[in-house]
């Protein structure tokens, strides 16, 4: 929108600068004048392209640097989440080992534990075969060979209460044993969860990396868009500026056009009796015309020789039909080379020939014009054809 409306600004200006030539007497413009006009018109039209151009690719830029911050904060959180894994992978790690070492003291426990049991069994049998051996008639040995039947009592109780205790110690050496053996269960179990968790955190961490490397990519990737799209964005900033130069240069060279046609409104003027023609002048002149006014009927070829011949009458243009044809930036055939390929084939037609002998013997059906161009809004003068002559 913003665009739209400084087009429509330049354009009004155009036109209140074409107003202000016309109202004020200045002939607006020769043919060199509008063909100047266009380039400046085209040059405009250039730069507001390149404009838009350069706001484009700056839409783009910002549209990049943001998917670009968006992603700088993916890889942000995507590092804590890498860090937060990593810690809990470390964690579970530790756990491990120190589940490992409890699995291998319980382990060394349970071995020892079944050394005291077995200890103890062997203990036992021994007493038991001890007993077993000696028989009833060492019992009967014993019995009278006591000094008294009460010293044989705390014998016979003792023996008991050594039983006894046998009994008690294997009872909770194998209480401990079952122990150890259950709590060697419950850490294997404590350790297979654990490796499970860290099979899953390991797999969590190459994700996350994965994601990490992927996210990196991608930020590269843009990194590199950005950078062509900022170095396309210097050239046509570059451009922008070459086309303002060159704008400034076309706009100061119609204000000198505009002061040329203020000087051949006032200037002095020779009869064509005064005129001398060099022989090739007829040819040039004719395929100036075909060039010019080809397309025109017989009075728009004539109308343009005629403003030629006005010329070579001006003081203010070159006296010779070389000069005036030739001058530089005055008639654009000669300045895109169609003036020279039409030499060059004598592409004039008859009524070209016809057109250019009547204007170099005086004849004119524009009086006094120099100027002529394709019509413009508010632009006055004699119509012929396609152009208005002034």
């Amino acid at each position: 929108m913003k665009t739209d409306r400084k087009r429509g600004l330049k354009r009004k200006i155009v036109y209140l600068t074409a107003a202000a030539l016309l109202f004020s007497g200045v002939p607006f413009t020769s043919h060199a004048t509008s063909s100047t006009r266009q380039e400046i018109a085209d040059k405009e039209n250039e730069k507001d392209q390149i404009e838009d151009q350069i706001d484009a690719s700056k839409q783009e830029i910002s549209g990049l640097k943001g998917e670009q911050k968006s992603l700088r904060q993916q890889l942000n959180e995507l590092n804590e989440q890498l860090t937060a894994v990593s810690d809990h992978l470390a964690e579970l790690e530790a756990q491990i080992r120190d589940k490992e070492q409890e699995i291998a003291d319980t382990v060394q426990a349970l071995a020892e534990a079944r050394e005291r049991e077995a200890w103890q069994y062997d203990c036992m049998e021994k007493r038991i075969q001890y007993a077993y051996e000696r028989g009833q008639e060492s019992l009967l040995d014993i019995f009278f060979n006591w000094d008294s039947f009460a010293r044989f009592l705390n014998a016979s109780t003792y023996t008991e209460s050594v039983a006894r205790a046998d009994d008690e110690m294997l009872d909770q050496i194998i209480e401990t044993r079952e122990f150890i053996e259950s709590e060697e269960v419950r850490l294997q179990q404590e350790k297979e969860t654990l490796d499970y968790l860290k099979v899953q955190a390991e797999a969590d961490k190459s994700r996350v990396a994965g994601l990490i490397s992927q996210t990196s990519n991608r930020m590269a990737d843009y990194a590199d868009q950005i950078s062509d799209a900022e170095e396309e964005a210097r050239a046509y900033e570059a451009n922008l500026k070459k086309v303002e130069e060159d704008l400034e240069a076309l706009k100061r060279k119609l204000q000198q056009e505009i002061a040329m046609s203020q000087r051949a409104a006032n200037a002095t003027w020779r009869n064509i009796s005064e005129v001398t023609f060099a022989d090739a002048d007829l040819q040039l002149l004719a395929n100036l015309i075909y060039c010019e006014a080809g397309g025109e009927p017989y009075e728009g070829k004539l109308a343009v020789g005629a403003v030629v011949i006005n010329r070579m009458l001006s003081s203010v243009y070159p006296d010779t039909m070389v000069g005036v044809i030739y001058q530089r930036r005055q008639f654009s055939p000669v300045g895109s080379g169609r003036l020279e390929l039409a030499l060059a084939n004598n592409k004039a037609n008859a009524d070209c020939y016809r057109a250019a002998e009547e204007a170099m013997s005086g004849m004119s059906n524009v009086g006094n014009c120099v100027y002529f161009r394709t019509p413009i809004e508010g632009l006055t003068g004699i119509s012929i054809g396609g152009h208005i002559f002034y």
